[in-house]
């Protein structure tokens, strides 16, 4: 049986075509595996490997003694209100909580009158005479 001529460039390209999509899944099978190696050892690195920030650990909502970094006088940890006592004037309150957290300040006590929030990874110098409490949210 006699094949026409354009039959046998179809066979030839589609030979090339499975050829180059071999070679393509060869490699994208290659990039998966060398990325699931990479990925393993990312996620194998100790949790406990993150610093403290200007002596704020990790996780914490801490409040500075004025508005300058130094040692923390009071340090957050767990989601909840706090009530405030003796905070007046302008302190650094640095917010290092994870996962998006916020510090939300109010101005009665038990939480209730909030006025503002600070998200994770920022700090404000913040007048705390009217502030009674904070809560500690994700």
């Amino acid at each position: 049986m006699h094949r026409p001529s354009w039959a046998k460039r179809t066979e030839r390209a589609e030979m090339a075509r499975m050829k180059q999509l071999s070679r393509r899944i060869l490699t994208s099978i290659t990039v998966v595996a060398t990325s699931a190696a990479a990925m393993a050892t990312i996620s194998s690195t100790p949790a406990h490997a993150a610093k403290d920030i200007y002596e704020c650990p990790t996780g914490y909502a801490c409040i500075y003694p004025s508005a300058a970094w130094g040692t923390p006088t009071h340090r957050y940890f767990r989601y909840g209100t706090y009530n405030l006592r003796n905070q007046t004037g302008v302190h650094r309150v640095f917010n290092n909580q994870t996962g998006g957290a916020k510090v939300i300040f109010c101005n009665g006590y038990n939480g209730t009158d909030c006025r503002y929030s600070l998200p994770a990874n920022y700090y404000v110098d913040l007048n705390l005479t009217p502030i009674n409490s904070i809560i500690l949210r994700p």
